[in-house]
């Protein structure tokens, strides 16, 4: 395998950008690499947190406060963010794990959670070894000239806007 590590971006305003980094997580640990998982503005209630449980060489954290989607922002949604970027930079820069996600970070940038120049300094400590997948709506510029991939989900159609809520298994 190649050792240099490359920087994803999965962002748009369609389905999969965590779903697809899954998938590569999901790959990597059944390659025998070791993963972290960062999860800005969740909680540990999502499905995934079972599933990965389950496999020894992943680890994720969610930092998430208990903020609903539109509700203000908290100073302990500020706090956990930042929390949670400082867990990702430590990850990311030890060498340790052949994957680190950073999962809605670009989300977490959009809410002013914390800077554009916060987040692209989770890429400036990046170990060379490790892959990194930066997931969420509203990629900023600077983060797509940095990355060397980048897929943006388009949404065609969804079924959240015939009034169906986020279900179990599939979307949370």
């Amino acid at each position: 395998m190649d050792s240099r590590g490359y920087v994803h971006v999965y962002t748009g305003n369609g389905k999969g950008k965590t779903t697809a980094a899954l998938g590569l997580v999901l790959r990597a640990s059944g390659a025998g690499l070791s993963v972290y998982v960062g999860q800005f503005l969740k909680r540990a209630e999502y499905s995934e947190h079972a599933a990965l449980a389950l496999l020894p060489a992943v680890k994720i954290e969610a930092y998430g406060a208990q903020r609903r989607i539109g509700a203000p922002i908290s100073e302990e949604d500020i706090r956990q963010a930042r929390l949670g970027l400082e867990k990702l930079k430590e990850a990311a820069s030890s060498g340790k794990y052949g994957l680190v996600v950073a999962d809605e970070l670009l989300v977490a940038v959009r809410l002013e959670l914390f800077s554009e120049e916060d987040a692209l300094s989770l890429l400036d400590v990046r170990h060379p070894s490790t892959e990194l997948v930066i997931t969420g709506r509203y990629a900023f510029p600077g983060i797509l000239e940095r990355a060397d991939l980048v897929t943006e989900m388009k949404e065609i159609r969804h079924y959240f806007s015939q009034g169906v809520p986020a279900r179990k298994g599939i979307e949370k």
